[in-house]
């Protein structure tokens, strides 16, 4: 080829020189003047000149001027139009045919090494030659050179290095003997994006040697800690207007091992207190298996006291998913002797219970989406009749936050549970929901059913990543056999909520109330909350 000859004419020029000179590439069209180190890296410009479609790069002349060589060549047209002919090995990979007119040349190339990349030939390299000309373009001949194949052979920590092993050793499994490729790096991205207790100091960075592909990681510890208080303002039963809060405090990873230790308080205006500690260790032994346990003591008024402990075990499906086995004691005392409708009762169960979170990259919000859903099969015993009754027992929540455009999203949030039994339920064993984080609009457990669902849609307007407006709405309904009532409920309202350098903090206005009924703005309830991290 006339290029190539005339390459190696230069080498010899410059190589008879001696060894310290200056050399330069100049292009007689544009005039640009380029300075190169040696005579080598000359030729390594004037050869890629082919490789980015300037077949006919002509060598126009050389002048030695003492210490200074200059090159002048032409590198004539781009050919990004042009007729292509593939190798056989190409042709065999990609299934398509040898010969063919391409009007952009740049993407066929793009397409064939992309293809050789997704295989994990990160370092496969195409090249072009000119065989002839056919009607006026020339016939670029592509060959590919796939270099070695590389995988993905094992991830270095650095950074937060007190991470989980098994966390560790699940990334290796994943991942391990994979393709080397953007489709797995992405994945791998995924892996910390919204993780709860982990997040990249920067991208990943690939350390590639003759015989491994190592990953390196750059840590950082979240702050996970949370503090979350509700202040919350409405009516009792007589029209009292009362005063009520929830306390939220969870401790998440403070030992290293994603731990969280959760302590919940609940008042509620008519007298009732909730209070949970609960206890997740999500890797014993260095295992996929995860344990939970939880305490939960619910007490109304002088009325009748709940105690109930539920401990469980659960399989780590990947990092935002889990199933579990867990088991169910209650035990249920009548404090007022007086109290007809309540009964003394304890339970034992065993369920099965799924739990999937999907992290929000929002910081406004808590979740992008969350599903969780159990069974429970129960023997209660009712201790003063010495009566038993098998029961079964079903729950159901889901939300998800919908990106609509722009600044507008939609929350989506249902929740549903059913307690099934040949014996008629008492008061103190229905469920109790209402309130700030269910049916808004009501107080903190006012309402009490075997049988109750609802859905609800909230318009949220982010206001940077900073604040955000939301007006909801939600239908609901309830069914309470002892009283045999079956209210079909609604609640509307609107909120704001904006960060604050303690926290995130959040105003709502809501009103609830059974359909046919007047609404009333005395029912109207107000709730203010912060949740800081720490």
């Amino acid at each position: 080829m006339k290029l190539v000859l005339n390459i190696f004419f230069v080498l010899i020029c410059v190589l008879a020189q001696a060894q310290k000179k200056q050399y330069f590439l100049i292009d007689t069209e544009t005039k640009i003047r380029k300075k190169v180190k040696d005579s080598a890296t000359a030729v390594k410009f004037l050869d890629s000149l082919a490789q980015s479609n300037y077949f006919f790069t002509e060598l126009k002349e050389v002048k030695i001027k003492g210490d200074s060589t200059e090159i002048f060549f032409d590198k004539g047209k781009n050919y990004n139009i042009t007729y292509v002919s593939l190798s056989d090995s190409i042709v065999k990979k990609l299934k398509t045919e040898k010969e063919f007119f391409t009007k952009n040349l740049d993407s066929t190339k793009n397409k064939i090494n992309k293809a050789y990349i997704d295989d994990g030939f990160a370092f496969s390299r195409l090249k072009s030659t000119v065989k002839t000309k056919k009607n006026g373009y020339p016939v670029v001949e592509l060959d590919i050179n796939k270099n070695d194949k590389r995988t993905v052979d094992g991830f270095v920590m650095k950074g937060y290095t007190r991470v989980p092993k098994r966390f560790v050793k699940n990334l290796n499994k994943e991942f391990k003997g994979k393709n080397y490729d953007d489709k797995n790096l992405i994945a791998i991205n995924k892996q910390f994006q919204g993780h709860p207790f982990l997040s990249l100091e920067r991208q990943p960075q690939t350390l590639f040697t003759k015989d491994s592909t190592q990953i390196y990681l750059f840590l950082e510890k979240k702050k996970t800690n949370t503090f979350d208080g509700v202040i919350g303002f409405g009516n009792d039963k007589t029209e009292k207007f009362t005063l009520n809060g929830t306390l939220n405090v969870n401790f998440k990873n403070m030992f290293n091992g994603f731990e969280t230790i959760n302590l919940y308080w609940q008042r509620n205006p008519d007298k009732g207190q909730n209070f949970d500690l609960q206890t997740d260790i999500p890797y014993l032994f260095n295992s996929n298996v995860g344990m939970n346990m939880k305490v939960n003591i619910f007490r109304q008024d002088s009325t009748f006291a709940n105690v109930k402990a539920l401990p469980a075990f659960y399989y780590h499906i990947n990092n935002r998913q889990k199933i579990g086995l867990r088991g169910t004691f209650e035990n249920s005392t009548i404090l007022d002797s007086l109290y007809v409708q309540g009964k003394d009762y304890n339970k034992k169960g065993l369920g099965i219970y799924f739990e999937m979170t999907e992290p929000s990259d929002i910081d406004l919000f808590l979740y992008k989406s969350r599903i969780n859903f159990g069974y429970d099969y129960l023997t209660t015993t009712y201790t003063r009749e010495n009566i038993k009754s098998p029961q079964n027992q079903f729950y159901f929540f889901g939300e998800y936050n919908y990106h609509i455009n722009g600044n507008h999203f939609l929350n989506i949030k249902g929740e549903g549970a059913m307690l099934d039994s040949k014996v008629d339920f008492t008061a103190n064993e229905l469920y109790r929901f209402g309130g700030w984080n269910s049916l808004r609009g009501f107080n903190e457990n006012s309402l009490t059913a075997d049988f109750f669902y609802y859905g609800g849609l909230e318009y949220r307007y982010l206001i940077g990543n900073q604040a955000f407006f939301d007006v909801f709405g939600q239908y609901g309904q309830l069914n309470n056999k002892s009283l045999a009532v079956k209210p079909k409920l609604y609640s509307v309202g609107l909120g704001f909520n904006f960060f604050i350098p303690i926290g995130l903090m959040s105003f709502q206005l809501s009103n609830g109330n059974e359909f046919g009924n007047p609404f009333k703005f005395n029912d109207i309830k107000i709730h203010w909350g912060i949740l800081s991290r720490f």
